[in-house]
């Protein structure tokens, strides 16, 4: 089993440096996928409230040996309840629905800023902390003067912000930002489209240097831009493989390398913050 990092966040608490994706996963079957992930090492798990699976982590958490307290789970508030009441009720609903006492990180799935509550959301997380419903909070795809916008008007910043980051959309000013703020970047879509990117010539390269697949090279270029990458696989061997990045590294003309492969319109599904709502 493989040793993960942790990165500490501006709240004090502890991350691991990478987790495991859930999208997709329900039922027996997902159940079993996210007990496999965590029998393999995997200790953050990442859900949402829009991804109708929370009752499918909180029994996961249930059958595991691994105590609770080791463990870090993360859901994520829908639009649709950005609401100051909306997102208390909502944040509670996901309990309920995990079966928890608690999450170690709950966070705005999207800003939604044409609907334009995002304050209003922000506030009730960071009240919902104070209750002891959540331990960090954080946000998801948060351009900067999203992030600007709540810290100004409530004077807390996010422990962390996810959003969309892989070789073909490296996110760098995102990155600088979020390091400028003691904010943890996470990486969504990791692998991008798995075709497409295991398949890259220039990485394909790389990995056969390196006498690694493909996805362990990418997973250990986001390592090393220090954001937290949460691949999904329901296969215990991709599993295991993608946590097995910490013992090589990458040179720096490498890393270059990959972030060459960067676009101005890398997103997959053109899912701009500024104007994309999520409800």
């Amino acid at each position: 089993m493989h040793q993960i990092p942790f990165y500490k966040m501006i709240d004090g608490n502890e991350i691991p440096a990478i987790g495991f994706g859930t999208v997709g996963l329900r039922g027996n079957a997902g159940t079993r996928a996210i007990m496999s992930a965590i029998d393999h090492g995997y200790r953050l798990i990442d859900s949402a409230y829009n991804y109708e699976n929370e009752g499918t982590v909180g029994e996961a958490i249930r059958k595991t040996s691994v105590p609770r307290q080791e463990l870090f789970i993360t859901s994520k508030l829908p639009g649709r309840y950005h609401g100051y009441e909306d997102a208390v009720k909502t944040i509670q609903e996901s309990l309920y629905r995990a079966n928890l006492d608690y999450y170690d990180l709950y966070i705005i799935h999207w800003p939604n800023p044409i609907q334009g509550k995002y304050v209003e959301a922000w506030q009730a997380l960071i009240d919902a902390q104070k209750w002891g419903f959540i331990r960090s909070i954080g946000v998801s795809n948060f351009l900067p003067e999203h992030i600007d916008t709540i810290y100004n008007q409530t004077g807390v910043l996010p422990a962390l912000n996810q959003i969309e980051l892989h070789p073909f959309f490296n996110q760098e000013k995102q990155r600088q930002y979020h390091k400028e703020h003691a904010i943890i970047t996470e990486s969504w879509s990791p692998l991008a489209r798995a075709k497409d990117i295991l398949e890259n010539k220039t990485l394909q390269s790389i990995a056969k240097k390196y006498n690694k697949s493909t996805g362990q090279i990418i997973l250990r270029w986001h390592y090393q831009l220090e954001s937290i990458s949460i691949p999904r696989s329901s296969s215990p061997i991709h599993q295991k493989e993608n946590i097995a990045i910490f013992d090589f590294h990458l040179a720096d003309e490498d890393m270059q390398q990959i972030n060459r492969l960067t676009t101005a319109n890398g997103r997959l599904n053109n899912q701009n913050p500024a104007e994309y709502e999520e409800f």
